[in-house]
């Protein structure tokens, strides 16, 4: 369990977070008026915008239904990330119907990673699935996570080809996050979790509804510096998770094909609504660039590093015992991730944001997901 979140916290969150009819923006505006979810449960019965529902809820929960999700939090990988808190996502914050709280099976540190979203067809060819496979090794050797949906096709592909490549990557789910769907998917999802991150909005046990996906796609969006469409349909959801990261300000990519090919039309449909065409990982990450400074930034605060002592590089780091390790496995000849991981012991993921913020302050320079001191 995150360590700002008492026991007493976290049971008055569970309450909320299974209170019909409050949803995540209203559970928002209601913390930030009494500053704590126990706040807000104190204060049901003369609260208003806590509709009736919700507060007949309040005043009798179903008690072994809260003490299993307290179980669930019990284990030493599984987080509640709540609205308000240190360690909830700085990207997804800034996203107006943003969740109000975060189940996570697994690191929740990776939510703080510069993420690219890779979606497509469930039903991908093989051609879409290895430009999934291609994308997501290029943006895993440039320092990011990839972040999809757990579905079959694109999403699974991308998935699977970050943790071959050593890196991490996040996947949101619209069930609990102790509930894997598709099922087939159950052997990769312990694999994201031992290396990256489950994340959902809903509580443990919550079975998948069409309308958890559309939610799920949101939640995608707002992590990412960006969305990648590799494949999609007209119909398709992952147009839903472009339109929804157009929405929040972020950049969409999408990959061409065949005019022939029904797979290639919701790409196209993409290009012609203001997408970005792309055809090479470099594409991307130059378009990405400016708001993985930003996040850059964000990462500093949250690690307390002062702005100042940053730019004194590598001196300022030699204290750190990471840092050091790492500059210390670090030649002027450039060298690949997977190579730092093996060197320094260090996982990827923590290897990503460290080389992030080191190329930003000058120490380091990137080329082609390779790392060399200036």
């Amino acid at each position: 369990m995150p360590i700002d979140l008492p026991h007493e916290e976290a049971s008055a969150w569970l309450t909320l977070l299974r209170a019909p009819g409050i949803g995540a923006m209203g559970l928002r505006e209601l913390i930030g008026r009494y500053g704590s979810a126990a706040a807000v449960v104190s204060h049901a019965r003369s609260e208003s915008r806590i509709p009736e529902a919700a507060r007949a809820w309040l005043a009798a929960p179903d008690a072994a239904m809260l003490e299993r999700d307290l179980v669930w939090l019990e284990r030493s990988d599984h987080h509640l990330i709540v609205w308000g808190g240190d360690d909830y996502p700085p990207l997804l914050r800034n996203v107006h119907n943003a969740p109000a709280a975060l189940f996570v099976r697994g690191d929740p540190t990776h939510l703080w990673s510069p993420q690219i979203a890779i979606v497509g067809a469930r039903s991908a060819s093989a051609g879409g699935l290895t430009n999934a496979r291609s994308f997501a090794r290029a943006f895993v050797q440039a320092g990011n996570a990839i972040t999809s949906g757990l579905a079959e096709g694109i999403d699974g592909a991308a998935h699977t080809a970050a943790l071959d490549a050593g890196g991490a990557t996040i996947a949101v789910l619209g069930t609990g996050a102790d509930l894997i769907y598709p099922r087939q998917h159950e052997d990769l999802a312990t694999r994201i979790a031992a290396r990256g991150a489950l994340v959902s909005e809903f509580p443990p046990g919550t079975a998948g509804k069409p309308e958890h996906f559309p939610r799920r796609n949101r939640i995608i969006a707002g992590l990412s510096l960006g969305t990648l469409v590799i494949e999609a349909s007209v119909n398709s959801g992952s147009l839903i998770t472009a339109r929804m990261a157009a929405e929040q300000g972020r950049e969409v990519f999408a990959l061409p094909g065949s005019i022939h090919s029904p797979l290639a039309r919701g790409c196209h449909r993409l290009i012609r609504d203001g997408a970005k065409l792309i055809e090479t990982a470099d594409e991307v990450l130059n378009e990405l660039h400016g708001m993985g400074a930003a996040l850059a930034d964000g990462l500093r605060q949250r690690l307390a590093l002062p702005e100042a002592s940053m730019r004194d590089v590598p001196s300022s780091h030699a204290a750190d015992p990471d840092y050091a390790r790492l500059l210390a496995a670090m030649t002027a000849a450039p060298v690949a991730l997977d190579e730092l991981v093996a060197r320094t012991g260090l996982s990827a993921a923590a290897l990503s944001s460290m080389l992030l913020v080191l190329e930003l302050d000058g120490a380091i320079v990137s080329e082609n997901g390779r790392y060399a001191q200036r």
